[in-house]
């Protein structure tokens, strides 16, 4: 069993983010990295910082509903028991996996991803969610790794949001300016195996990748069983910049229970394997 220190869990809830101390054995992360590869190459169509749902497989190893053909092995990472023992110190017992986002950003031209908030993206309602970002490269400030705003998840509030209609960014909505001050963001580093843990109202982003090495990672997202996935709604209404289906979207009780009665565990199965 995995487990949070006490003193992990309050900064986690204080500062809205945490490096936890446990990471993957090095043989899990060389598997991982490994079925990486294989996603980018059934996938040369899509941006490599854009494979969403790459947990998601479609019918007959083809694509699923979101136009990636995912692979069990992101799944088996999302289901994996000690990660979520670390994401049921923060979130509670009642735990559904909702989403699974690979990120790689390629030497040399990775894309930026805008400051914002992961809230302004999502139908969960009440809004609540931990997001697990599984290093499968080295994560440095040199390749573009994730950066935070410390408490600013703390207020509990989505900030409004602008429009970038813009080709060279993972994400088209960041976070308006006049709410955060840059000068306080800390950057993310993590080695392959370690992950970090942030929440839903955390003001983050990441700089382009300019460097010579690449910059890759899963991030798994979970929400409390006391949240519903509202299917009707699409917060951003197709200005994303990424090619969401959350109609069809499945979804996976890990633990606990549905507390709201509301979830529906059966909808995107006949896509999923």
């Amino acid at each position: 069993m995995a487990a949070l220190t006490p003193d992990e869990v309050g900064q986690y809830l204080e500062q809205g983010y945490l490096i936890p101390k446990f990471s993957l054995p090095t043989a899990r992360t060389d598997r991982l990295r490994a079925s990486l590869e294989r996603l980018i190459r059934d996938n040369p169509d899509v941006r490599p910082e854009k494979l969403v749902s790459a947990h998601v497989v479609g019918s007959n190893g083809g694509k699923n509903t979101e136009g990636v053909r995912g692979h069990r092995d992101f799944l088996e990472l999302a289901m994996e028991p000690a990660i979520l023992d670390l994401v049921e110190q923060v979130i509670g017992p009642d735990i559904i996996l909702w989403g699974c986002h690979v990120f790689c950003k390629p030497a040399g031209d990775g894309m930026e991803t805008p400051w914002h908030q992961d809230g302004q993206y999502w139908p969960i309602r009440p809004l609540a969610n931990c997001t697990v970002w599984v290093a499968l490269d080295a994560s440095t400030t040199e390749n573009g790794c994730l950066r935070v705003i410390p408490k600013s998840h703390a207020a509990g509030v989505t900030y409004a949001h602008l429009v970038e209609d813009r080709q060279d960014l993972v994400l088209n909505l960041r976070t308006v300016d006049d709410v955060f001050d840059e000068r306080e963001a800390v950057d993310l580093e993590l080695q392959p195996g370690q992950m970090s843990m942030h929440d839903v109202h955390m003001i983050h982003g990441a700089r382009v990748n300019r460097s010579t090495r690449r910059h890759a990672g899963v991030a798994l997202r979970y929400m409390p069983g006391s949240s519903v996935f509202e299917r009707a709604i699409n917060p951003t209404d197709g200005k994303s910049g990424l090619p969401v289906a959350f109609a069809t979207r499945p979804l996976w009780l890990l633990r606990g229970q549905d507390r709201t009665g509301r979830n529906d565990f059966e909808v995107g199965f006949n896509e999923a394997s």
